[in-house]
C-alpha cells in the first residue's frame, strides 16, 4: 500500500539488523535469499505484500528468529525444513498463500519455545499421521495456537480406531486456539486436555472425523470389517449414485474450492484492542484535504466516508463518525472490538484508526467500485449474471466466516448494497460492522440459523 518494487539483495549486508518489518507494503518480489546473511534478525514481518516465488531455505540459518510472519502473499513451494529447526523460533505465521506439498517431518522436534503456528488457507496436503504432524506434536509444549484450516490434509484410518488427529496432543496443557476445519481428515477427534474447552468450529468441514457431541461429530463406533455381501452391494450401488451425483459433485467441489481460499484466520486475541497502529490525526487532516467536499465518498447515519492520500501514496478510506450523534462512539467501539477479531478476503480490511477527544476514525481499505448500492440502483453501471453471481458468493463467504469462524459467532445486523464495497478487481468485501452484535457461545448453540 506503501512502499513497493523489489526487495534489494543488498539487504543480506546489513549484518547488525534486528528487526525487519515491511508489513502491509505492495512489493511484487521474490525473498531475497540473502536474507539468510541477516544472523542477528529476530523478527521478519512481510505480511500483507504480493511476495512471489519460494520461502528461501537461507531462512534456515537464521538462528535467533524469534518470529516470522508472511501472511497472505503470493508465496509457493515447499516450506524449508531448515526453518523448523531453529529452536529459538515463538511464532510462524504462513497462512494465506500457496504453499504447497506436504508438513515438513521436522515441525515439532526442535521448536522448544512455539507458541503460535499458522498454516491456513493454503494448499498443504498429506496425511496427518505420520507424514505431516506425527504424535510427537504432544512435545511442543508451549504451543498455544495451532491454524492449518483450509488446506488439503487428510489422515487415513481403519473404520475410526485410528485418530488422524494425534491422541498425543491431549499433553498440550497449553493449548488454546486450534483449528484443522475443512480438510479432509477422518478418525476420532481427541477429547482430553485442551480439546476439552474446543468447539466444533474447529473441524468442521472435515465429513470423517467422530467423536465427542460436543464436536457436532457422529459418535465412534468400532466397526468389523464389511462383509462379503456389503462388498458384493457396493460393487452395483456406487456406480449407479456415481452417475446421478457427478454433476453436484462438480458444482461442490468448485464451490469449497472457492470457500477454502477465501476464509482467513484470526489476527489478534480478544484480550487486545486493536493491533494496528494508530495514525496521527494530522495525517488524516492531510490525507483528506482537511475533510474536503472533494474527498467525501459518501455519507451514513453514523458518519461520513472520505478518501485519503497519504504522504507515503497509501490510497484509504477514512470513516470518520460524527461524534455529535447519540451512539456514534459506541458504534465506533463496537466496530474496534469486532474487526480486531475478523480477516477475510471478504470482509473490508481496517488499516488503522484514529481516536482522541475530538475525532474517532477508522482507516479501511480503498474500493475503488464503490458500493452494490451504485451498481445496482444506477443506469450508468451494470453487471452481468457471473458477475452477479460471484458478488453473491463473496457475501455467502463473508457471512458464513462470521457466523462459524469463531466459537461467539457475529451477526451483522445491518447487511445491504451499500454496506457491500467492491475492489478493483469486483470481489465484494462486506463492511460497516457499526450495530453488529458478538453472540455469547452459549446464546449461538440456541440460535439454529448459524449452524
Amino acid at each position: 500500500m506503501g512502499l513497493g518494487g523489489t526487495i534489494a539483495k543488498e539487504i543480506g549486508d546489513l549484518s547488525s539488523l534486528r528487526s525487519l518489518v515491511i508489513s502491509n507494503n505492495n512489493f511484487h518480489c521474490i525473498v531475497p535469499d540473502e536474507m539468510g546473511n541477516l544472523s542477528q534478525l529476530r523478527e521478519i514481518e512481510m505480511q500483507y505484500n504480493e511476495l512471489t516465488g519460494s520461502i528461501p531455505s537461507s531462512f534456515g540459518f537464521l538462528k535467533n528468529l524469534h518470529k516470522l510472519n508472511v501472511y497472505n502473499n503470493r508465496l509457493s513451494g515447499n516450506i524449508p525444513n531448515r526453518i523448523f529447526n531453529i529452536s529459538s523460533l515463538i511464532e510462524i505465521d504462513f497462512a494465506n498463500n500457496s504453499l504447497s506439498e506436504s508438513l515438513p517431518m521436522d515441525i515439532c522436534y526442535s521448536l522448544p519455545k512455539l507458541e503460535m503456528l499458522t498454516i491456513s488457507m493454503n494448499q498443504i496436503s498429506g496425511n496427518i499421521p505420520p507424514s505431516n504432524i506425527p504424535n510427537e506434536i504432544g512435545n511442543l509444549s508451549t504451543l498455544a495456537v495451532l491454524h492449518l484450516g483450509f488446506n488439503g490434509l487428510n489422515g487415513t484410518y481403519i473404520y475410526h480406531l485410528v485418530s488422524a488427529i494425534p491422541k498425543s496432543m491431549e499433553k498440550l496443557k497449553d493449548l488454546v486456539h486450534f483449528n484443522v476445519s475443512f480438510n479432509e481428515l477422518s478418525g476420532e477427534i481427541p477429547n482430553g486436555g485442551p480439546f476439552n474447552n474446543l468447539t466444533a468450529d474447529s473441524f468442521t468441514g472435515n465429513s470423517e472425523v467422530c467423536g465427542a457431541s460436543q464436536y457436532k461429530v457422529p459418535c465412534c463406533k468400532s466397526n468389523t470389517t464389511p462383509s462379503s455381501r456389503t462388498i458384493t452391494a457396493l460393487k452395483f450401488i456406487l456406480p449407479l449414485i456415481a452417475l446421478v451425483a457427478y454433476p453436484s459433485i462438480i458444482i461442490i467441489c468448485l464451490m469449497r474450492r472457492h470457500t477454502r481460499n477465501s476464509f482467513l484466520p484470526t489476527r489478534c486475541s480478544s484480550s487486545i484492542a486493536f493491533n494496528v497502529k494508530r495514525i496521527p490525526y494530522y495525517e488524516v487532516l492531510n490525507a483528506t484535504n482537511k475533510f474536503g467536499e472533494e474527498n467525501l465518498i459518501g455519507s451514513g447515519s453514523i458518519g461520513s466516508v472520505y478518501k485519503g492520500i497519504f504522504s507515503n501514496g497509501m490510497i484509504a478510506a477514512i470513516k470518520v463518525f460524527n461524534l455529535d450523534l447519540e451512539g456514534a462512539k459506541k458504534s465506533f467501539d463496537n466496530e474496534c472490538q469486532i474487526l480486531c477479531n475478523i480477516h477475510h478476503r471478504n470482509l473490508l480490511l481496517v488499516i488503522s484508526s484514529c481516536s482522541n477527544l475530538d475525532l474517532k476514525a477508522l482507516v479501511l481499505e480503498y474500493m475503488p467500485n464503490g458500493n452494490l448500492n451504485k451498481w445496482l440502483s444506477s443506469s450508468t453501471y451494470c453487471l452481468d449474471i457471473a458477475q452477479r453471481l460471484e458478488i453473491t458468493i463473496d457475501v455467502a463467504c463473508a457471512l458464513e466466516y462470521l457466523h462459524h469462524a469463531y466459537p461467539s459467532p457475529i451477526v451483522h445486523c445491518d447487511l445491504k448494497p451499500s454496506n457491500i464495497l467492491l475492489d478493483e478487481d469486483m470481489v465484494a468485501h462486506v463492511g460497516d460492522f457499526g450495530i453488529s452484535k458478538l453472540l455469547k457461545p452459549s446464546s449461538s448453540r440456541k440460535t439454529r440459523g448459524f449452524h
